[in-house]
């Protein structure tokens, strides 16, 4: 690996790096689904899910390979078990059944599925593992410090987004959005589903 300096700081990384993650983060699109989920656990410990998504990044930026590699598992492994919750949870807003029971401890909720696979799911820990041959390190980092700050504005906001919607508003967007996030868990497990 090459020496990190304050000299390998580039703008122009941050600024792809932080759009490339933002893009596949896709906070906002995530909303309906979060909107959904603080109402059955009363409230998102946004501290929390931004704390556990920012630390699963960075274990990703920097041992990613290894981490999965100590657990027995591959990036395949990990897409297809994110894939089945983001299936059930999008399941779930179209049917208006409940699979996904809602944890009276928010704490719990905050990660599992928030931060991940939420926010910080397959598709977020592979790419920035895929950014490292083309970014240095110390601008994937300032890129996910700046993602994570986006991303606590906006579970902070998810109840004052709720107000401005109402609840005709919220329930459209609801099943559109839960129609959107089927159809990413079916291409995400048809992509890394694989028979041995």
């Amino acid at each position: 690996m090459e020496g990190m300096s304050i000299a390998n700081i580039s703008l122009k990384e941050i600024i792809s790096a932080s759009f490339a993650l933002f893009a596949v983060i896709d906070i906002l699109g995530s909303i309906p689904i979060l909107i959904s989920l603080k109402n059955k656990m009363g409230r998102i410990s946004a501290p929390r899910a931004t704390l556990v998504s920012g630390g699963l990044m960075l274990i990703f930026l920097f041992i990613g390979k290894y981490f999965l590699e100590l657990l027995g598992l591959d990036i395949k492994s990990f897409a297809v078990a994110g894939s089945i919750v983001l299936f059930i949870l999008g399941l779930e807003m179209v049917l208006g059944w409940e699979f996904f029971k809602g944890d009276s401890n928010h704490h719990v909720g905050s990660i599992v599925p928030i931060a991940f696979p939420i926010i910080a799911g397959s598709g977020t820990l592979t790419t920035i593992m895929s950014i490292k041959s083309i970014y240095h390190e110390y601008n994937i980092l300032i890129a996910i410090l700046i993602n994570l700050v986006v991303i606590f504005i906006a579970l902070k906001s998810l109840q004052w987004i709720e107000k401005i919607l109402g609840p005709s508003g919220l329930l459209v967007i609801r099943k559109f959005f839960g129609i959107i996030l089927i159809a990413i868990a079916v291409k995400m497990f048809k992509i890394n589903f694989v028979l041995s």
